[in-house]
């Protein structure tokens, strides 16, 4: 691709000398080096955006390598150190990394978690982390009340998280399909709300 790039480029370059021996030598008469010149170059530039990672190998717990495919290893290459020093290792086993039945993909690691709605590329993946992590994985009734018979996680009434941390003074916030929680850094409270309703967290 990039030869091709090349000799397209030198083929412009090589009409627009052409073009400039035929104004300056065309019909015998001078040219006003004052007058504007009659050939416009032509600049063209590709951008393109940067590959993401279609896998992403990492040291887990016990010295396991684990392989992040899809969008958990597309968010991972582009989380900040901050963010992947606070997710540490990632965790090995079925119930630390899979796909849920409804499509949902995750990666669980020391201090966090990975997850996006489905693995087909282009997926947005959010990191949850701390307390959020914690007051989402409480499990849940449908009204978002804490049960020990309810659902946690991307299977509880929050559903998959829709962003990562928002930090706006000492107040921390990650919206889900269903609802937000907020953690309050000053304070240690966590707010949980779901459907609009605020209910306890159950931490």
């Amino acid at each position: 691709m990039r030869t091709t790039a090349n000799r397209h480029t030198a083929a412009i370059g090589l009409a627009a000398a052409v073009a400039l021996i035929a104004v300056g030598c065309g019909n015998g008469t001078s040219v006003d080096p004052s007058a504007s010149p009659q050939v416009g170059l032509i600049s063209t530039s590709t951008t393109q955006a940067p590959a993401q990672a279609n896998e992403v190998k990492l040291i887990g717990e016990r010295d396991v390598e684990v392989t992040l495919t899809g969008p958990i290893a597309a968010k991972y290459s582009s989380a900040t150190e901050e963010q992947k020093q606070a997710l540490g290792k990632p965790l090995t086993g079925d119930r630390n990394a899979g796909t849920r039945d409804s499509g949902v993909v995750f990666q669980q690691f020391q201090g966090g978690a990975i997850v996006a709605k489905n693995d087909e590329a282009g997926t947005p993946a959010f990191i949850t982390g701390g307390k959020i992590r914690e007051a989402w994985n409480v499990p849940r009734d449908p009204e978002g009340l804490p049960v020990v018979t309810g659902d946690n996680g991307s299977a509880g009434p929050l559903g998959v998280p829709t962003s990562d941390e928002n930090t706006d003074g000492d107040l921390v916030t990650t919206t889900f399909e269903h609802g937000k929680i907020e953690y309050n850094t000053k304070t240690g409270q966590v707010e949980v709300t779901v459907n609009g309703k605020v209910v306890p967290s159950g931490l």
